[in-house]
């Protein structure tokens, strides 16, 4: 942690570590359910009462860094509206215990979302510099397909869906001309109209992504919202 922080890298500071802090309680309500699935009462780890001691140590050294007078944790909370997103924290903060929610939090899709819009950049960028450098596009449809397949985890997003169409339409047939003859020694490739068509696909998820559209970034408003007020 720097030596000095301003207001605003506190609230990003705080924004980090309860969002630690609240997959940490999360990882441990999913163990209470296994014990309890086991006929087990359930039991904090060793591990989640080290890692939780530690991220509140570091949220009460962040507080130290406010003008004074010092709000209570649980006060500065509520106030930056992180309880609001973060209520499995707020409820551990005041009671001392990891707890589930009845309802779903607005930030428990955040990290999710996050993994699958970096899987499709990954993915997408793979499938590119295969495309254009490997001497044989023998899982070129396998890479394709799972490109597909995490594409269709996203509901409703339009500029997601055309692509999806566009795979959907050429998939078989590219597949097939991907296919060859068991004897035959020569690698399988793809022609350079599947080749440009591929790039393209690439290009268009590679673009998509990277504007972060709204549709596209729909499940990250909340932490978007926080720190653009915090930053206003």
């Amino acid at each position: 942690m720097p030596i000095q922080l301003s207001t605003e890298q506190v609230g990003l500071e705080m924004l980090f570590l309860c969002g630690q802090l609240d997959l940490l309680i999360r990882a441990q309500v999913h163990q209470f359910q296994e014990q309890l699935r086991e006929g087990c009462s359930p039991e904090e780890s060793d591990t989640f009462q080290a890692q939780g001691a530690e991220i509140l140590d570091q949220m009460l050294q962040c507080l130290e860094y406010l003008p004074k007078p010092i709000p209570q944790l649980e006060d500065y909370l509520d106030i930056m509206g992180l309880s609001a997103m973060f209520p499995r924290v707020e409820v551990f903060l005041i009671q001392g215990s990891p707890v589930d929610m009845l309802e779903r939090p607005p930030m428990d899709d955040y990290f999710c979302h996050i993994a699958r819009l970096n899987q499709l950049l990954v993915l997408s960028q793979q499938l590119e510099e295969d495309v254009k450098h490997l001497g044989s596009h023998k899982y070129i449809a396998h890479q394709l397909s799972v490109i597909y397949q995490v594409i269709s985890s996203f509901k409703g997003t339009w500029s997601l869906c055309h692509l999806k169409k566009d795979i959907e339409t050429n998939f078989k047939q590219l597949k097939l001309s991907l296919a060859t003859d068991e004897a035959a020694k020569k690698e399988p490739q793809l022609s350079a109209h599947y080749i440009s068509w591929i790039l393209k696909i690439t290009n268009g998820l590679t673009s998509t992504v990277s504007s972060l559209q709204d549709e596209i970034i729909e499940d990250l408003s909340p932490a978007m919202a926080f720190v653009s007020q915090l930053c206003s």
